[in-house]
């Protein structure tokens, strides 16, 4: 019985054998795979050193390249400057023959660098013959005419807009304040805010006004309308319309009133103020701010009256300027 137990064990311990053997055998050769898998993996490593050396030599020359196109680009424009200069100074010495200035040579070298610019090779000097003394004498006074000339018409240009007189107060007798009649209003083509009326001041031609006045009066009410209005102010531009004259208003940030006149009175009658007599300016200089000093002092009193320094805004024999409803308010 032992002996067949025995012969019954031997066939399975030749089989075990048998797979430990392939078992061994496998690992070998995994292992031989694996050592030829690290020399691969070396041996690519050292490829892309290489690979990195040659794109970094590659973009040297590159750039090489690039400097040297660059600087064959930059000779060949300085020659074509050069030659543009020779040119140039050839004409230049042609025109001075030309005017009778005597040429010389002028020492210089002709050592030439990349950065170098052609230097005139001749220097002129004047000729001092009788013919070119009388003709250089000529042309000074010709100068000296053309300069007596421009001189008279500056001269002529600044006496067309008078010139404040600084002797005088600023106060409100340099404005020209006037009654004027609002014959026609209507809105302005390009600005919501504003109407454009024409205007008798009592003037041979009616005057062209602005006025931002669209949210505070309809324009039924500005038509045929008696005002007062500052007819001194130098003309200026709004939105494409000349305004040669200024609405005089009660003013506050809530309301605007156009000022009355009083009863009978007529375009182009003045508005004067006791105790500030005098003629007013032609034209008020917008450089001395003139308006700009006196406008604060001008107010409407608790009683509506416009006034300046408390003075009320009259016309002779037809009596005060008044504001509708606003009392205690600034006029502009």
């Amino acid at each position: 019985m032992r002996i067949a137990a025995e012969q019954l064990a031997f066939p399975l311990l030749v089989r075990r054998s048998g797979n430990l053997a392939r078992s061994l055998t496998k690992m070998a050769g995994n292992n031989a795979v694996l050592n030829r898998l690290e020399q691969k993996g070396a041996e690519a490593d050292q490829v892309i050193e290489y690979l990195k050396q040659q794109v970094a030599l590659l973009k040297e020359k590159a750039i090489l390249q690039a400097s040297l196109r660059e600087e064959k680009k930059l000779r060949v424009e300085n020659a074509k400057l050069k030659k543009e200069i020779e040119v140039l100074k050839q004409q230049l010495i042609q025109a001075e023959i030309r005017n009778g200035v005597k040429q010389i040579s002028a020492p210089h070298s002709n050592i030439v660098s990349f950065s170098d610019v052609s230097q005139p090779t001749f220097t002129a000097i004047s000729s001092s013959t009788p013919k070119d003394q009388s003709k250089g004498a000529d042309e000074e006074k010709k100068k000296k005419e053309r300069a007596e000339k421009k001189a008279g018409e500056k001269k002529e240009k600044k006496q067309q807009v008078p010139a404040s007189d600084d002797s005088k107060p600023v106060d409100v007798s340099r404005l020209d304040l006037r009654i004027g009649c609002i014959t026609t209003a209507k809105k302005h083509p390009d600005a919501d805010a504003l109407y454009v009326e024409e205007v008798d001041v009592g003037e041979a031609n009616l005057r062209t006004v602005v006025s931002g006045l669209v949210k505070h009066v309809p324009l039924e009410e500005m038509q045929n309308r008696m005002a007062i209005f500052l007819c001194n102010l130098k003309p200026a531009k709004m939105r494409g319309v000349v305004s040669q004259a200024m609405l005089m208003c009660a003013s506050s940030p809530e309301k605007v009133e156009i000022l009355a006149p009083p009863n009978g009175a007529v375009p182009g009658e003045r508005v004067t103020f006791e105790g500030f007599p005098g003629e007013p300016e032609k034209e008020l200089n917008p450089k001395k701010k003139i308006w700009e000093q006196i406008q604060p002092d001008l107010r409407t009193n608790d009683q509506c009256v416009a006034t300046y320094k408390g003075v009320p805004f009259e016309v002779k024999g037809k009596g005060v300027c008044k504001a509708a409803t606003m009392a205690n308010s600034g006029i502009k």
